[in-house]
């Protein structure tokens, strides 16, 4: 394999439509389970991969050298082979923050809850951070490592002006489920899943119909698949190859 994606389960992926559109190569999905992915990385038989859930803080300790967005977040979403060498970079950080924008989200000095605390919240809390929202709080199940659990949302944190989806859950195939009730959340403005199959998910149809605004991770990802297509082939492109990719895609759905 010269180019691909590796994670646990990858028959949801349009990572494949996404970057043969982006570029002139095979890229090829990689499902691995957790007894094959160290024997992956040790063998490191790629030129250039992603790496999505579960994997994404996993592969850190089989990394060279990593750059300094990838070592601030701590979550690895793109590795490059230099000779051997393994360099990690996170352009799930630029995705993102090109979907904030894309969609004219202001979060500043507003309150923003980020639901979920595996390696793509990482790099949404980051930009989270960078755009300047006020506070921000992490939100999981467990409640572990400073982020709140769903009840003490539920409980005290009903002003949220924004709320970001970061888990699987709503993915396909099951897509009937949604991380959380947003009935309660009477001052949301914006609700972003970076789920993007499916198109739309549970979580984004139900802030629609609250008059909410709801948008799902497609664009996200084809502009982290941009990105990390930058990083692939060692040469800039122009941003305006996301829009025209999205479009391909959303029109095949």
């Amino acid at each position: 394999m010269e180019y691909g994606l590796i994670g646990e389960k990858l028959g949801h992926s349009y990572s494949k439509l996404i970057h043969e559109q982006l570029a002139d190569y095979t890229y090829d999905l990689v499902p691995l389970t957790r007894e094959e992915f160290p024997l992956f990385m040790k063998k490191k038989e790629f030129k250039a991969i992603n790496v999505t859930i579960p994997y994404k803080k996993d592969v850190i300790p089989y990394l060279d050298e990593l750059d300094s967005h990838a070592a601030q977040i701590g979550a690895v979403n793109t590795i490059v082979n230099k000779e051997g060498r393994l360099i990690g970079h996170n352009t799930d950080y630029d995705g993102f923050l090109y979907m904030v924008r894309r969609n004219q989200i202001d979060m500043e000095g507003k309150k923003v809850l980020v639901l979920g605390t595996g390696g793509a919240s990482a790099a949404v809390c980051a930009v989270v951070k960078a755009l300047n929202a006020s506070p921000l709080l992490s939100v999981s199940r467990s409640g572990k490592d400073g982020a709140l659990t769903y009840e003490e949302c539920r409980r005290a944190h009903t002003d949220a002006a924004v709320i970001v989806n970061t888990t699987p859950v709503g993915m396909y195939p099951n897509a009937d489920a949604s991380p959380i009730d947003l009935t309660p959340f009477t001052a949301c403005e914006a609700v972003l899943d970076i789920i993007y199959n499916p198109k739309e998910t549970r979580l984004t149809a139900q802030a629609k119909t609250l008059g909410m605004k709801g948008v799902t991770g497609l664009c996200m990802l084809t502009a982290q698949a941009k990105y990390a297509c930058e990083y692939f082939l060692d040469r800039r492109m122009d941003d305006s190859v996301i829009e025209k990719v999205t479009c391909l895609i959303e029109d095949t759905l």
